[in-house]
């Protein structure tokens, strides 16, 4: 169930006695929600002044340019068509159908569109959750963020506070990463396009972008970008200040209608601010010294504003995105009604929202891709494919899942739905508590604090888009540079394999699923993303999963080649980290009954046969270091007979709590 948007009068459904039929071909229609007021149309080269005030068209009032141009940025705005964009106007009383039919049919136009109504892409109602105070106990994670043990999304240990079906590692595998890695980098912009971020948030504030060249209040455009005092991004619904409590509880329909918090509890997952002693952290909020990643508040929906969410809306957000600065959009929207995934249709007919979102993606806003990345949620709507304008081939698309690590009963899957990531489930026999953790403004009637629970593939999709964020962070501080393409597959092969526990699990029986389990087979992308073994390929780690709790080998051929069984390995260094996060206790004689393969006293990981031995007793990532000999048996020396080279190779070892497969698991 998609949140419902406000009932205002400018918002309408087509009327079947009156479809768009001529000339079908260069209308745009992907939704049956749209704003009755105006519409969209591209023309074939920009028109002149004298060319507009020709269009004699009846109940046309105004035919004005949609997006600004950003100065720098014209040749590439002319590529993908962005300044042949326009808004008509209607008059009031006019037939937006007759009179989209008749701009349609000008030769000058190549497109015309309705500007279609977005949906959240959240479930149910969102719920307040007290806040909890700081203390020693309460911080005992990685980070003094009191609330960060609750979000199991992050690092899902298995406790049963959070579901009776609980799985030890549904969650996007985080922690690590934070401990030894990398938490974020402020260089690193991640668009919330959405509802409006609370950007004085006590724990989203110092993590917010800041349009530096803008002076707020003083009512000027003083740089230059067509917008005025967007200081943490902007309204794009009113074209004024970023607004988070337009929300009114509507007694009639016993709702809670217009603002619920969507945008900055999006934020919040993104980048809240880590180890602060407040609240709950951010998987790319940094580690309290202002490392954070930043978040910029491109809003869509606003209350209940007439034309909320609206397409026109997201194509100045989306370019506004582009033109300041953003690496990464969060889109966590779609439309409810256009569950086409037909690509070839969008690609023949275009769109002013697919022409905004290439532009985003062929704009370079960071060192180290040739572009920008898109993230949307896969949809709510239970189908079996993503809705637009996730479907869309060149965007990352998100499927949801629980804390059982199995698909959420209200997910889109299948063709569209590139990766997984958590997106909570309400119920599991704990209630909210099931769901997603985050930031939310508790100046709206619904919170009592500043912190609550949602559901969705809203929520599934900033967790992707901070794993990006992230992804970027540690790419830039190794030097690393990809194209733009090249990053997104490493993205999506980065994952955790999720049909394993499809195909164990016949049914769910706690919630009602669209379809049998087994339809979900293969259809929740590539898995779910799993954040360390994304940092792990980039620097070129090979990363191999062991099962928790089980005594297993791993294939060595990842790292020393299809010959790894032959070679006389040396040594197998682990370092006390590694012991730690995986559980690799040393083994004593009290034990070596239990387990009579290991040497008594040492580390349970070794090669043995030509691979890797291990027992990991915990949930948990890290890296090992395997030395061996390459060309012979023994290494060569001014005092040895010839002998081969002493070569080294580093990998990586996941510890989950369902086989990932040994050896596979992601790595490609």
């Amino acid at each position: 169930m998609a949140v419902a948007l406000a009932t205002v009068a400018c918002v309408q459904r087509q009327e079947a006695s009156e479809p768009v039929s001529e000339p079908a071909t260069k209308v745009v229609q992907l939704s049956d929600e749209y704003d009755s007021s105006s519409f969209l149309v591209k023309f074939r080269t920009v028109p002149t002044e004298q060319e507009l005030a020709g269009l004699q068209l009846e109940g046309v009032a105004s035919i004005e340019k949609l997006l600004p141009s950003f100065a720098g940025k014209e040749d590439l705005e002319r590529q993908f068509g962005l300044d042949r964009w326009y808004e008509v106007k209607l008059e009031e009383g006019a037939n937006l159908h007759r009179s989209i039919r008749a701009m349609a049919a000008l030769e000058q136009v190549s497109l015309a569109e309705y500007n279609h109504i977005a949906t959240k892409d959240y479930v149910g109602e969102p719920v307040s959750a007290p806040e909890t105070p700081y203390t020693k106990a309460a911080a005992s994670g990685t980070f003094n963020d009191p609330m960060l043990l609750d979000q199991w999304h992050y690092f899902n240990q298995g406790s049963k506070a959070y579901s009776n079906y609980i799985v030890k590692g549904a969650d996007v595998n985080v922690n690590d990463v934070w401990k030894r890695l990398i938490c974020g980098d402020p260089d690193i912009v991640v668009a919330v396009v959405d509802e409006g971020v609370k950007y004085n948030h006590p724990d989203l504030k110092d993590n917010m972008w800041v349009n530096t060249k803008e002076v707020a209040g003083n009512g000027v455009d003083d740089d230059g970008n067509g917008y005025v005092d967007d200081i943490y991004g902007l309204n794009f619904v009113t074209e004024g200040p970023i607004t988070w409590d337009r929300g009114a509880y509507n007694t009639s329909t016993g709702r809670w209608e217009g603002d619920v918090g969507h945008g900055t509890h999006c934020a919040g997952t993104i980048a809240a601010v880590n180890n602060n002693g407040k609240g709950v952290a951010g998987i790319a909020g940094g580690s309290g010294a202002g490392d954070g990643c930043r978040i910029m508040s491109c809003q869509i929906f606003s209350g209940q504003d007439a034309g909320s969410g609206g397409t026109k809306a997201t194509a100045k957000a989306i370019k506004y995105a582009a033109d300041m600065g953003a690496s990464v959009i969060s889109c966590s929207f779609g439309y409810s009604s256009a569950f086409s995934s037909d690509n070839d249709y969008i690609r023949r007919v275009g769109s002013v929202e697919i022409d905004a979102i290439h532009y985003f993606e062929a704009s370079k806003n960071n060192p180290v891709l040739d572009g920008n990345i898109a993230i949307f949620a896969a949809g709510n709507e239970k189908q079996n494919f993503a809705h637009y304008p996730g479907a869309y081939v060149d965007i990352i698309s998100v499927s949801s899942f629980g804390p059982d690590f199995l698909p959420a009963y209200y997910t889109n899957y299948g063709p569209g739905c590139n990766i997984s990531a958590p997106g909570g489930e309400y119920g599991q026999g704990v209630g909210e508590k099931a769901e997603v953790l985050s930031t939310v403004p508790i100046d709206l009637q619904i919170y009592n604090s500043d912190y609550g629970y949602m559901q969705g593939t809203s929520m599934a999709c900033p967790h992707m888009s901070g794993v990006v964020a992230l992804a970027l962070s540690y790419a830039k501080q190794l030097g690393k540079k990809y194209t733009r393409e090249e990053f997104k597959r490493l993205l999506l092969s980065s994952t955790n394999d999720i049909d394993q526990r499809i195909a164990n699990t016949k049914e769910k029986p706690y919630a009602s699923m669209p379809a049998p389990m087994s339809a979900y087979y293969h259809q929740m992308g590539t898995g779910a993303i799993d954040a360390w073994r994304v940092m792990m390929h980039i620097e070129g780690t090979p990363t191999s999963t062991a099962q928790m709790g089980q005594t297993q080998w791993i294939n060595l051929e990842n790292a020393f080649g299809s010959s790894s069984v032959s070679l006389t390995y040396l040594s197998v260094d682990v370092p006390e980290a590694t012991i730690r996060s995986l559980g690799l206790e040393t083994i004593q004689a009290s034990n070596t009954a239990k387990y009579p393969a290991v040497p008594e006293g040492e580390c349970y990981a070794y090669v043995q046969f030509g691979r890797l031995y291990i027992h990991p007793t915990r949930l948990g990532s890290g890296k090992i270091t395997i030395k061996a000999v390459g060309g012979g048996g023994h290494v060569g020396g001014d005092n040895n007979p010839p002998g081969g080279m002493e070569i080294s190779e580093e990998i990586s070892i996941i510890a989950r709590d369902v086989d990932g497969g040994n050896g596979t698991g992601g790595w490609l």
